[in-house]
C-alpha cells in the first residue's frame, strides 16, 4: 500500500521527535558535568550562558511548535530568555525544557498532513507548519551544539562524552 500524506506526516514528526529526544539527552549529559555557576558563566559579557541558551530553546520550542503547530496561547518573552542572569537551578531549566519538549512531541503526533501544510503567522513570519518544523528541529539541535561547546571549554580535558565509537563501522580507531 503507497505511503498517505498522513503517514508521511507522521514519519516525519518521529523523526523529529527522535533529533529533539537525542538533542535533549546531550544538554541533561552536559548538565551533569556542571555546576549551578558554570551553567550560567558567559565566555564574554555579550554571549550568552548555557542556561541563557536552554530558556531560548524553551521559548522556542514553545512558540514555533507547541503555539505554532498546536494553536496555543503564544506567552514567549523572547528578550527575558538572553537577558536573565538569576541563576535559575539547573533542575529548573530542564524541567522547563522536558515539559515543553513533551508538549511539542504530542503536538507532533497529532498534526495531519493537512495541517502541515496550512500557512501560520509565527514570531512575525508567515510560514506553513513544515517550514515551522524546520526552521525549530535544525535550531534546536545548533544550539545543543552550542551548550556541547560552552561546556567543553569549560572542561576541558575532563569533559565526559556522550558517545565514543567503540567500532571501525562506528568511526574507532583501528
Amino acid at each position: 500500500m503507497p505511503p498517505t500524506a498522513d503517514s508521511v506526516t507522521r514519519a516525519v514528526a518521529h523523526e523529529a521527535c527522535e533529533v529533539l529526544d537525542q538533542c535533549h539527552i546531550k544538554i541533561k549529559h552536559c548538565l551533569d558535568q556542571l555546576t549551578e555557576e558554570q551553567v550560567w558563566w558567559r565566555p564574554k559579557e555579550e554571549m550568552n550562558s548555557i542556561g541563557n541558551l536552554i530558556l531560548h530553546l524553551t521559548g522556542n520550542v514553545r512558540q514555533w511548535i507547541v503555539a505554532g503547530l498546536g494553536d496555543e496561547t503564544d506567552v514567549r518573552n523572547r528578550p527575558a530568555e538572553f537577558s536573565e542572569r538569576a541563576p535559575i537551578k539547573k533542575a529548573v531549566l530542564l524541567h522547563e525544557l522536558e515539559a515543553v519538549l513533551e508538549a511539542a512531541k504530542g503536538t507532533l503526533r497529532r498534526t495531519t498532513a493537512e495541517q502541515m501544510l496550512n500557512t501560520r503567522h509565527i514570531q512575525g513570519f508567515e510560514t506553513s507548519g513544515w517550514g515551522a518544523l524546520f526552521d525549530c528541529v535544525p535550531h534546536f539541535k545548533g544550539h545543543t551544539q552550542e551548550i556541547i561547546c560552552l561546556t567543553r571549554m569549560q572542561l576541558g580535558s575532563a569533559y565526559q562524552f556522550h558517545w565514543q565509537p567503540q567500532t571501525a563501522e562506528e568511526g574507532a580507531a583501528t
